[in-house]
């Protein structure tokens, strides 16, 4: 409950480098989460250094891309400002995760009710495996940021990594540079229906 409690969307990082070793630990707990018929469904693309710098220069061309030029997410328009942000965030980290659904196919083909629930269902097991991360690395004294503005630069940062499977986000690590307060949460009677 601690580290859930206290995990915090950080958004300000040191330039100090993320060691191999904790970057295994923490991508290790999101091997431990629970899968749907235990797929297993992940895969993770670690970048650091002169790799991270290229991987964001080509989500860098995707963003500008859908900005001024062909949209493939025209009606999420508005948040390019916050992708750029984001953008802005990921180059200052030291280690960005690409994170896959191996099971999963680009959102911009069509698929079949009975591949969409198993998407939704592998989704669920990726999400878990990405929360391990974020508490594992919380635990350890590291900072995250689960990242979802790749979708506007998804076909790019797809075929750069070699993701053949589905693109699901990003997580950002590295040492923290702020302490952000918790924000705040919906009431529980507003969630939590008895029935």
């Amino acid at each position: 409950m601690k580290e859930i409690s206290e995990r915090r969307s950080i958004r300000k990082y040191t330039s100090e480098p993320v060691d191999a070793e904790i970057i295994k630990a923490v991508l290790r707990a999101g091997m431990l989460a629970p899968s749907a018929k235990n797929r297993q469904p992940w895969k993770f693309y670690v970048y650091s250094g002169n790799s991270k710098a290229v991987l964001l220069d080509e989500m860098e061309k995707g963003l500008i891309r859908e900005r001024e030029g062909e949209k493939t997410l025209p009606d999420s328009y508005n948040g390019l400002p916050d992708a750029f942000n984001t953008l802005r965030i990921m180059r200052e980290a030291p280690v960005i995760i690409m994170v896959e659904n191996t099971n999963g196919s680009s959102p911009f083909l069509p698929v079949s009710a009975d591949d969409r629930i198993t998407e939704i269902c592998d989704t669920l097991s990726v999400g878990a495996a990405v929360q391990n991360i974020l508490l594992t690395a919380q635990e350890m004294g590291y900072g995250t940021l689960w990242v979802a503005n790749t979708c506007f630069a998804y076909n790019e940062l797809a075929e750069f990594a070699g993701i053949s499977g589905q693109l699901t986000g990003a997580v950002v690590l590295g040492v923290p540079d702020e302490k952000p307060s918790a924000r705040p949460r919906k009431p529980e009677d507003e969630v939590i229906i008895f029935r």
